[in-house]
């Protein structure tokens, strides 16, 4: 009897000390992007091109209608991570560090808890990115705000590259970038050698991160303003499709799958997947203590952040064009769930 009550203990041990590994492999981490669509004050800068966005334009931007705005964006960003919130967050188009303020300090999103990384760019309409992070469980090390000079135009301004390195779990180091390139406004092909300039520079970097640590987490994401098969993504980030042997110091995007599948974070004529999410092996495989997979890239879409053209499929509801519509977004966000593994 006494032997078979060892055997019993020795297993319901070996449970228990199994059950708390696994605990530990499953503790979550998230990262989310999105693209905001013009989050302005109603201040007028005159260093900037905001002139949209006060209460005398065309639009009527007052009070009123920034404090909807903000209201729809903490209403899709609470409903992102179906377990909470996303632990880091990625955004553009945002006028500066006061509207960031006010929606981190949003009933619908406060509880998050998120600090702000945010520095104002050269950019003329003065739209910037911006990366938010609970401070529990994202520890930023250094920061910087990489800021493109085009050699063709040294004098053509535009966001900076928002890089992050930071501890997850206090323990494991990951490299975040977020980016949102040069606009198609003015024709694809006139626009793509400012895309191709600032994916080249990205991809300098990346290579860099990877000589010091082939092991490296890395983590690209934002509005590239590109597909993930058009040259300045395929060929000169060289961001890959995701292979279940992924290669080392290689880097994956998330969202090229879906993409090809037909979906897309915008619409416009089609489908477009401009906001991306792009990984380094080591995060594929858990090498360095975090891990993610292929098919774990989610474009946050409801009905409630659709409206229904009367042709076409139902796209984006977004605030504002030449008029006022009141809407969240013209883009969808995108998110990823990670694991860490110790």
């Amino acid at each position: 009897m006494k032997k078979y009550f060892s055997s019993a203990l020795i297993i319901l041990l070996a449970i228990g000390l199994f059950s708390s590994c696994s605990k530990k492999t499953t503790q979550h981490f998230s990262f989310a992007f999105y693209n905001v669509e013009n989050l302005f004050d109603t201040i007028n800068n005159p260093a900037i091109n905001d002139g949209r966005y006060v209460p005398d334009s065309d639009l009527q931007w007052d009070t009123e209608k920034y404090q909807h705005k903000l209201d729809n964006l903490a209403k899709v960003m609470a409903i992102v991570d179906s377990s909470g919130f996303p632990t880091i967050f990625g955004l553009s188009e945002v006028e500066n560090i006061n509207v960031l303020l006010d929606l981190v300090d949003h009933p619908d999103i406060k509880k998050a808890g998120y600090q702000i990384l945010h520095k104002d760019s050269p950019d003329e309409r003065g739209i910037d990115v911006a990366l938010l992070y609970q401070p529990k469980k994202y520890i930023p090390l250094e920061t910087q705000y990489i800021r493109p000079v085009f050699p063709s135009d040294p004098t053509d301004k535009t966001r900076d590259i928002l890089y992050s390195k930071g501890l997850v779990g206090k323990n494991d180091t990951i490299h975040v970038f977020i980016n949102h390139w040069v606009s198609r406004w003015g024709g694809q092909e006139k626009t793509e050698p400012h895309r191709i300039f600032i994916a080249s520079l990205l991809r300098q970097i990346t290579d860099s991160i990877f000589n010091a640590n082939p092991d490296a987490n890395i983590l690209i994401a934002g509005d590239l303003n590109d597909n993930p098969d058009d040259k300045s993504i395929a060929n000169y980030l060289e961001a890959v499709k995701p292979t279940e042997n992924s290669s080392p110091q290689t880097l994956y995007n998330l969202s090229l799958v879906p993409f090809k599948n037909g979906k897309g974070s915008l619409y416009y004529k089609s489908w477009d997947m401009f906001d991306q999410i792009i990984v380094s092996s080591a995060l594929l495989n858990g090498d360095n203590g975090i891990k993610t997979s292929s098919n774990q890239q989610n474009i946050i879409k409801k009905e409630w952040m659709l409206y229904q053209p009367k042709k076409g499929p139902a796209r984006p509801s977004r605030t504002a064009t030449k008029n006022y519509f009141g809407g969240y977004s013209d883009h969808l966000p995108v998110f990823i769930g990670m694991k860490i593994l110790k």
